[in-house]
Order: C-alpha cells, then sequence, then structure tokens
C-alpha cells in the first residue's frame, strides 16, 4: 500500500476514536451528577500518612511542613518518612525537622535504596492508621485537605479517595503548560469517578484504606509506576475509587523538556507494562465501565498520539520535501525560486472533512478547559494565553514525541528506575 493512503488510513482512524472517546466523555459531561451534600467528619479516625524520599533534602521540609500544619488532630496523626538510600542530606533534614516538631509522632525509616514501592511497603508495615496516606516528598498539602477527603470514604467499597493535584508555582512555559494540563485531567478523573473509571492513584496524597491495601498484598515492588498498577489491581478487585476537585494538594512540575520527557517516559512506559498486566480486564463486563471504557483506553491514548504526531511530522515535512526535491531540476537556484514565488491558494483546495473534525475537537476542548477551570475556580487565563495556546495546539505533539521513544525503548527493552 503507498505511504500517502497508509497514512490517511491511520490518520481517519485517529480522528474517529480520538472523536468517539471525545463525544463519549462530553455526553458523561451533560449527564448530571446528583451534588451530594456537603459532608462534615463524625469522628477523626487515625491516619498514617507516608512520605517515600530519594534525594529530596531540598523540598521535604515544605512538605512535613504542609503535615504538620493540617487541621487534623495531632494524636491522630502519624507521619512516617522513608528515606529510600537518599545520597544528599535528606536523612538528616529530616532528623533536624523531627527535633523541631516533637509534639507531632514523626518517624524516619532509613533503608538502602529499592525504589518508591519498596518505601512505601515499608511505611504501610508500621503504619497504625485506618487510612493510609502517600505524599511525594516533591509536593505540600493545603491544610484542610484531610478533612475535606476523610468524609467521602461513605462505604466500605470505596477505598481510594483522590484530592485535587495542582502544580505549584509555574513559572516558565513548560510548568504553565502542565498547570493547564493537571487541571483539565482532574476535571476528567472526576468525570471518570462518575463511572467507577479512575485508572490511577497518584503519589500525592492519595487517601488509601488501610485495610484494603493489606488485603491485596501493598504496592508493587518491581513496578515501574506502583500507584498506577495499585489501582488497577484495586480495579480488580471492585473496589471504587473517589475523585475530588475540593481538597488541594500543590506539586512541583518538570521545568525542561528533558525533565518532562522522563517523567512522562516512565509514567507513560509503566501504563502500557500495567496494561498488559492486567489485559484479562479489557473489555470484560465483569469489571463494568472500567474494562469497556477505560483499559482499552490506556493502550489507545498512546497509539493515537504516536498517530496524530507521525501524521503531523509526514504531511508537515512533505511540502518541503517536496520543494527540496523539485530544486535538483533547477540546480538549486534559490534566488530565483523565491523571486518568482506566488502564493497559490484556493479555499477549494482544504480538505473540509479534516478542518470540520479539527474545528469540533478544538470546540470540545475549548469548553472543557473552561468547565475545569470553573469547577476548580480558577482563571482560564491565569497563566497567559500564550500558555493556553501552546497546550491547545503544540503539547500534543509533544506528548506524541515522549509515545515514540517509549516505543523505541520497549521494542530495545530499556529498563528504568524511580
Amino acid at each position: 500500500m503507498p505511504l500517502p493512503i497508509f497514512m490517511k488510513m491511520l490518520l481517519w482512524s485517529a480522528y474517529l476514536i480520538s472523536l468517539y472517546f471525545a463525544i463519549f466523555w462530553f455526553l458523561v459531561l451533560f449527564d448530571r451528577e446528583k451534588k451530594p451534600k456537603a459532608r462534615k467528619l463524625s469522628r477523626y479516625p487515625a491516619v498514617s500518612i507516608v512520605v517515600p524520599a530519594y534525594n529530596e533534602g531540598k523540598n521535604i521540609i515544605s512538605t512535613l511542613a504542609s503535615l504538620v500544619q493540617l487541621d487534623y488532630p495531632k494524636g491522630k496523626l502519624e507521619i512516617i518518612v522513608v528515606n529510600d538510600g537518599s545520597r544528599d542530606n535528606t536523612k538528616n533534614t529530616v532528623k533536624d525537622f523531627i527535633a523541631k516538631n516533637r509534639t507531632f509522632d514523626i518517624k524516619l525509616i532509613d533503608k538502602k535504596n529499592e525504589g518508591k514501592g519498596a518505601a512505601l511497603n515499608d511505611g504501610l508495615r508500621i503504619a497504625k492508621g485506618e487510612f493510609f496516606v502517600c505524599l511525594d516528598a516533591d509536593s505540600v498539602a493545603s491544610k484542610d485537605s484531610l478533612k475535606k477527603i476523610l468524609p467521602h470514604f461513605t462505604s466500605r467499597n470505596i477505598a481510594v479517595v483522590l484530592p485535587m493535584l495542582k502544580v505549584s508555582k509555574p513559572k516558565n512555559i513548560w510548568q504553565k503548560v502542565q498547570w493547564l494540563e493537571y487541571l483539565v485531567n482532574m476535571f476528567y478523573k472526576k468525570l471518570m469517578s462518575r463511572l467507577d473509571c479512575v485508572h490511577v492513584s497518584p503519589g500525592p496524597f492519595s487517601v488509601y484504606r488501610k485495610e484494603v491495601l493489606d488485603r491485596i498484598g501493598g504496592f508493587d515492588e518491581n513496578n515501574l509506576t506502583e500507584d498506577l498498577e495499585i489501582t488497577l489491581r484495586i480495579q480488580s478487585r471492585n473496589y471504587r475509587i473517589v475523585q475530588l476537585l475540593d481538597a488541594e494538594i500543590f506539586t512541583s512540575a518538570p521545568k525542561t523538556f528533558r525533565e518532562l520527557y522522563r517523567q512522562r517516559n516512565r509514567w507513560f512506559k509503566g501504563a502500557v507494562l500495567n496494561a498488559l498486566k492486567y489485559k484479562y480486564m479489557m473489555f470484560n463486563r465483569k469489571y463494568g465501565d472500567f474494562g469497556i471504557i477505560q483499559m482499552p483506553t490506556i493502550i489507545a491514548s498512546g497509539i493515537l498520539a504516536v498517530i496524530l504526531f507521525s501524521s503531523a511530522v509526514y504531511y508537515g515535512m512533505k511540502p518541503y520535501a517536496k520543494a527540496l526535491y523539485n530544486s535538483i531540476f533547477i540546480d538549486f537556484d534559490f534566488y530565483t525560486l523565491i523571486r518568482t514565488f506566488k502564493v497559490d491558494f484556493n479555499l477549494l483546495d482544504l480538505n473540509y472533512a479534516t478542518l470540520m473534525i479539527f474545528i469540533v475537537m478544538v470546540s470540545i476542548s475549548v469548553y472543557v478547559i473552561r468547565k475545569s477551570h470553573a469547577a476548580t475556580k480558577e482563571k482560564v487565563n491565569k497563566h497567559g494565553i500564550f500558555s493556553l495556546l501552546a497546550y491547545l495546539l503544540f503539547y500534543f505533539l509533544v506528548l506524541g514525541f515522549i509515545w515514540v521513544g517509549i516505543i523505541i525503548d520497549l521494542a530495545f527493552r530499556k529498563k528504568q528506575k524511580w
């Protein structure tokens, strides 16, 4: 099959699948959710917060400071820091913090480096709380976050309640685009929560029912993305996961493309490997909407990203490649070519089918961005119009490029650590 026809088939497949999922979640958005009454804690259960740390000497003080400032009874709060073989001053920094906050129950586990999953399990083994919270050492919790989360454990089959995750103090364009991305993703996760389709419980302040973690065997210590794996395992046992939008947690975001590539390469690669691990859930009605909709989406999102990126590169470079080839016949006389250049544009030459799909997708994206900002009480132009345009028109190419790198890594079996 000629390459242009093959590319068109791939591109139209990507268009139609993307449009299907966009319209599906758009309809979920319009299916009005019964607004729950404001909930308050009737009692204060014991809570264990585990902070796994690897070379986080610069960040961990602000993380721990946010925990001792939580609006929650001291006697019901246990903080466990697991120093996972850090090579910097993390250990001594935590010791100094403990010495200055002796009225709080703060423990330090110092161990050799074994990865985040092992660090969380070390904390889980000694945790005494009814609820288990993990908090990455580069994130901070808002003062009222725990009080807002705990009332949502309204039934025994709710295993996890998730906070609203925001990028903390974005400074450059990379972080501002991610700030928008997080906001939209949290909004989508809230929609997913309606259908019990949440597929990842991220490191910053996911609150678990501890007895559920004990029952399913804790975190996978040999997994690239232990937070996604534990979520899939919880879903495989038909527990529920609830996403909130008002309990705010602030986390650091990569500030360069290189940092972003490394982070997303690990996240997306882990998503693929875990989706394959739990492939028996895919299209399986036993797991409801999660099996029918969310599990296929984990794989499909990567495939669509690669197709859209490859198509953008192919069609973007095609005119220049053609012009370079044609220049052979004029002995590379670019001066004459430029001097005689005329704009030859006709409205009839436009691909209106592709244009309509583009307009529909951008319209849905703009609407969701507005709704996500309204739901989280943020201003759409908070970080400028340029970051908004970069997110809408450019960021998908960045993610597509990362997905191409993942395919290469998987093909060559490149391994990665926390």
